[in-house]
């Protein structure tokens, strides 16, 4: 029951991407067309909104849920690390119509081939769990 708060902040967050429509795969396809601003604005506000909590983390005004300072670690992984992972990320955005968030709210839609790349999001999660350790740092 203490942990009531998160699953409301989720449910707010799913009526939020469904409200907005960037669960909506014509939004994302026109998106790589560059055909609309529409989900670049969502995702320009996102970055812009990261930047700031970021900042605020930093400084120690936002904390944790238990009040705890948060520590964010300066990590170099270098650009040839980002640009693979990206790619990966916006070639299964592009071929599935759906970044993870929305996975669960396209669900909630009653889109249920969404549960087809939910079932392989969360294998490649367990795949990634399994073979972390052996990866390099």
């Amino acid at each position: 029951m203490k942990n009531i708060k998160f699953l409301i902040v989720g449910v707010l967050f799913g009526i939020i991407l469904s409200k907005t429509e960037v669960v909506s795969w014509y939004r994302i396809y026109e998106m790589f067309k560059f055909q609309s601003f529409h989900m670049f604005g969502v995702i320009g506000s996102a970055v812009v909104l990261g930047i700031v909590c970021m900042q605020l983390f930093k400084k120690g005004v936002i904390k944790d849920y238990l009040g705890n300072k948060i520590v964010v670690k300066d990590k170099d992984k270098g650009f040839i690390r980002t640009l693979v992972g990206g790619t990966i990320f916006g070639l299964g955005w592009a071929l599935s119509g759906a970044c993870p968030g929305p996975m669960f709210v396209l669900a909630g839609h009653g889109a249920f081939a969404i549960l087809i790349v939910l079932f392989g999001a969360i294998i490649g999660a367990f795949i990634y769990g399994l073979l972390s350790k052996k990866l390099p740092d």
